[in-house]
């Protein structure tokens, strides 16, 4: 998310390749393509060379089925955690669903809550003290590759797909729609009960069959009050 400096893009993309991982996506980088990231990358020049640019966070995970963010900050809601040992197992693990997404935040700031929000977990790395953008993704990527040689993605697919980011996000502004039409939601006050719902439909790992089911639930309590 918004790396601003571009020797920390360089020396992403050569942690990520060191781990066997060959796709980066950039969210509103600050200086891109740049010569300093070019050089940091090494040997992993075609990393870069093929990172997506895309504009918001959403974008950038749309198709994606399972999201991890990564923060070294506590919230003040608790969502789901999964430690990186875990989380390395749980990747290969997930790839039988759809694309998998590790979420990195801002060299000084990390992820903001909203951003974290569209995330199904969070994960941080126990350290004495914070760890720099390229480091912290050369840790989540080790744990991943050291997963490989044990856990293994499912080789039957599952009968119904799981639903990409992009679908989870129309479900959430939906409801929250529908919730503030029926009064269960209070304007003033909407994101703590948004927040909590999203953790409870996160922790599902709804299908697209499931969400087209709930969004027909909401469409027809929509209908039942405009009567």
């Amino acid at each position: 998310m918004e790396p601003s400096h571009p020797g920390n893009i360089g020396a992403a993309a050569r942690a990520v390749k060191t781990m066997g991982i060959e796709q980066l996506v950039l969210v509103n980088p600050k200086r891109f393509p740049d010569p300093e990231a070019t050089v940091r990358a090494v040997d992993a020049v075609d990393v870069l060379e093929r990172a997506t640019v895309c504009s918001s966070l959403k974008e950038a995970i749309g198709q994606c089925t399972f999201v991890v963010g990564t923060t070294a900050r506590k919230r003040g809601l608790a969502c789901p955690q999964i430690a990186p040992r875990e989380l390395g197992a749980r990747v290969w693990q997930e790839l039988a669903g759809g694309p998998v997404a590790i979420v990195f935040g801002r060299e000084s700031s990390g992820l903001s809550n909203d951003e974290l929000d569209l995330c199904q977990f969070v994960t941080a790395i126990p350290s004495m003290k914070s760890l720099n953008l390229a480091a912290a993704v050369q840790v989540i990527c080790y744990e991943i590759f050291m997963a490989a040689g044990g856990a293994h993605a499912v080789d039957v697919e599952s009968e119904d797909a799981l639903a990409a980011s992009m679908e989870l996000e129309r479900l959430f502004e939906h409801l929250q729609t529908v919730l503030l039409e029926i009064g269960f939601l209070d304007p003033r006050q909407p994101k703590l009960l948004m927040r909590r719902l999203r953790h409870v439909y996160q922790r599902a790992q709804l299908t697209q069959v499931e969400v087209n089911i709930l969004r027909g639930i909401l469409s027809a309590t929509e209908d039942s009050t405009s009567r």
